[in-house]
């Protein structure tokens, strides 16, 4: 299993954070991640880390699908790839209606085809071996709508890129969502990843396989597929501290991120087992009491995604995922004992 690190939602901080991911990339990292939401977006800190390190592999966890056309992707993948020397790894999303809706001014439609067909372009585009032209029921290229001027021609990327090949990952939570990124992507980036409950994704990641034998012949298997979920880790003595650190994350998720009828992470809670207490969460933090959205996150359920507690506890619990099944595990922490522990205790490839 490899490490990578998770900075997130990093934006005018990342000069402070470059210690920390210096540090990783010394200890053997495989990756560093980070990510957008609708403040600081995930490339330009992205650029700034390739720029400071040589050999980390650099990711977006994720690229928001809705915000950028997909040849726009493409161009930034093509780019970033070349200026990081071969670095890039190009993690896709969707977001939630509230995000794509709200604030990309796109419609939230269509999840499966519209993710499928970006990827398919994406990488029609990297390969570079024709003319891109693209007619499905999401994206149209060259346009034809009724108010296309007739001028648009399918064209090929000007820039030669340095792998068309460029590993593509895609965050998914529900299942099939996750047998989607099983079937087109060469990883996952789940997050709120549970080793404890692997009946709750596993299936859908054998029937992607199935799927990509069917469509396209590929015979994939856990051994060429990333799976590389983002997990919180805090270090300490204090084993319910450290669970409180991960507690307020939880409850804005579980709570906040979506309507009561739709949050994707409420859903995945109750998959695996929590029902009632997300119920809980979701109750107290759509009232406004955070505080007590906070404290109804169970410390069984931080256990489940998390690893908290002194380094000999953290140790015993990283045998599950160790057997797993998973390759990456992405460590997000800003805390430098963090990834010296988890550097201690997973052997990385220097």
């Amino acid at each position: 299993m490899r490490l990578g690190l998770n900075i997130g939602l990093v934006g005018s901080n990342i000069k402070s954070l470059m210690p920390l991911i210096k540090e990783a990339e010394e200890l053997g990292f495989h990756s560093v991640w980070t990510a957008e939401a609708y403040g600081s977006d995930a490339v330009t800190p992205l650029t700034w880390i390739a720029a400071n390190t040589e050999r980390i592999k650099v990711g977006s966890a994720i690229m928001q699908m809705p915000a950028r056309t997909p040849a726009m992707t493409a161009m930034t993948c093509a780019t970033l790839d070349i200026l990081s020397e071969g670095r890039m790894l190009l993690g896709l999303g969707l977001s939630g209606p509230q995000v794509v809706e709200g604030w990309h001014g796109q419609p939230f439609s269509q999840p499966l085809e519209r993710t499928r067909e970006y990827v398919d372009i994406v990488r029609t585009i990297l390969r570079r071996e024709s003319r891109l032209e693209h007619h499905g029921d999401c994206y149209n290229i060259p346009y034809a709508g009724p108010d296309a001027t007739g001028l648009g021609k399918p064209l090929k990327l000007l820039l030669h890129p340095l792998r068309p090949d460029v590993p593509i990952y895609i965050a998914a939570l529900g299942p099939k969502n996750v047998e989607l990124a099983a079937e087109i992507a060469d990883g996952w980036l789940p997050v709120f990843f549970s080793p404890y409950k692997p009946d709750v994704y596993m299936n859908s990641v054998n029937a992607g396989f199935e799927a990509a034998k069917k469509h396209s012949g590929a015979t994939k298997t856990l051994s060429d597929f990333d799976i590389a979920p983002i997990v919180p880790v805090f270090v300490g003595d204090d084993v319910t501290a450290c669970r409180n650190q991960a507690k307020p994350f939880l409850a804005h998720y579980i709570g906040l991120m979506g309507t009561r009828d739709k949050n994707f992470y409420k859903v995945l809670a109750t998959r695996y087992g929590y029902g009632e207490a997300a119920d809980q969460i979701q109750d107290l933090a759509l009232a406004g009491d955070k505080d007590a959205a906070t404290a109804a996150v169970p410390d069984e359920l931080v256990d489940e995604i998390a690893l908290c507690g002194p380094k000999s506890r953290i140790a015993e619990r990283l045998e599950i995922w160790l057997k797993s099944g998973i390759t990456t595990l992405v460590v997000s922490t800003y805390d430098p004992t963090a990834i010296r522990v988890l550097a201690e205790l997973v052997p990385t490839d220097q």
